[in-house]
């Protein structure tokens, strides 16, 4: 339901007087659900609907209140919700990617400044399908996982692109894919092919200063590394180092903030930093609620901070990797180009780890969701002069 916020809304506004914004948070909810149930659970009568709405409107707020959930839900039931609800796709895209295709209007808007409204509209649905689960076999190839998980009745497939990931049929349980397909961790192929882009040399230093849960650094395909991991959250850092139990992996870790890097000296440096997740909203979709137009300015602000300090913990003649999972050109390449105009010492140094097509004009990892189908993300290496 949550995916499905703005067209839920869209729907119930115009039977509101006053409008949503007079009504209270909880009914609000009552009426959004009660319209899921109208119109997009099939098989529910639309009187249960109404009925079971009224009821819980009741139980929160009382007879009053709930004589209102009555009246709005019986008068968005007689509308319906067809086409001709929304605004026409062909006139006002951007009316219709926001309200039907339930994103934020500034959003919308901000994506059909850079892609047509057919591209925005693919965008759209594939972050209102509930994504797939995926895991990255370590130690074995996707091929072998698939046959071991096979054995066990346990349906996948390899999803290729480059990546070591496979694809879990809808509703396996992770948690028994998990112990059958070895040491393994679960990652989206977009995250997993960050670490394969990084082109990490074997035998080196590696730091990632935002590790947490630890998928790209335990992905990396690299032998003999010696890795260091830290992040800001306690919690977080505890499931890395569970993680990295788990799957017989060895890391350092510390709990410490990017800004401050907890250590000295790295051959390579991983930074994939906090960011607006425009690029994975199938999988987070209550954060396309909480965005606001100038989140991204927010992010890029310390996006700019984290950059200045890792860079300094990098050795010269070393990588640093610098990765998001935002569509947003803000915290992606225009990021980058500021950095590296801040610091001549460094210069973009592409990896061919990965096929072109998922590489950007400047040779840097850029997949999008319309796409690939995946999350989206962004990557960039950079070396530091020796």
């Amino acid at each position: 339901m949550t995916r499905l916020r703005g067209r839920l809304d869209h729907l119930v506004g115009p039977h509101v007087r006053r409008g949503l914004d007079s009504v209270d948070p909880s009914i609000l909810e009552v009426l959004r659900l009660g319209t899921y149930q109208l119109f997009l659970m099939g098989g529910v009568p639309a009187y249960a609907a109404v009925a079971e709405s009224v009821e819980q409107a009741r139980d929160v707020a009382g007879p009053r209140v709930a004589g209102f959930v009555n009246a709005v839900l019986r008068r968005v039931a007689e509308a319906g919700d067809g086409t001709e609800r929304f605004p026409a796709e062909s006139s006002d895209p951007a009316g219709f990617l926001a309200s039907w295709g339930s994103h934020p209007r500034w959003l919308v808007d901000r994506w059909l400044q850079r892609w047509s409204a057919s591209e925005v509209r693919r965008l759209v649905e594939v972050d209102n399908r509930r994504p797939a689960v995926f895991l990255v076999p370590l130690g074995s190839t996707a091929g072998e996982a698939v046959i071991r998980l096979a054995g066990a009745g346990i349906g996948a497939e390899v999803v290729g692109l480059g990546t070591g990931c496979v694809r879990l049929d809808e509703g396996v349980a992770v948690g028994a894919a998990l112990d059958v397909a070895g040491p393994a961790i679960v990652q989206d192929p977009a995250a997993n092919l960050v670490s394969t882009y990084a082109d990490v040399p074997s035998g080196t230093i590696v730091a990632d200063l935002c590790a947490a849960p630890g998928g790209k650094a335990l992905a990396l395909p690299a032998p003999d590394l010696r890795i260091f991991a830290a992040d800001r959250s306690e919690s977080r850092i505890r499931l890395l180092r569970d993680n990295a139990r788990r799957t017989g992996r060895s890391v350092a870790v510390a709990v410490a903030d990017a800004t401050r890097p907890p250590i000295r000296a790295a051959d390579v440096v991983m930074l994939d930093v906090p960011c607006t997740g425009t690029g994975t909203l199938a999988r987070h979709p209550d954060a396309r609620w909480r965005l606001r137009p100038d989140s991204i300015a927010q992010m890029t602000a310390l996006q700019d901070r984290m950059l200045a300090a890792a860079a300094d913990v990098v050795v010269p003649g070393g990588l640093l990797v610098y990765s998001t999972c935002s569509l947003e050109p803000e915290e992606n390449g225009l990021r980058v180009r500021a950095f590296l105009a801040s610091r001549p010492d460094f210069v973009l140094e592409p990896s061919d780890a990965v096929s072109p097509d998922l590489l950007d004009a400047d040779g840097c990892l850029s997949m999008t969701p319309q796409a690939q189908g995946f999350d989206g993300s962004y990557a960039a290496r950079m070396r530091r002069a020796r």
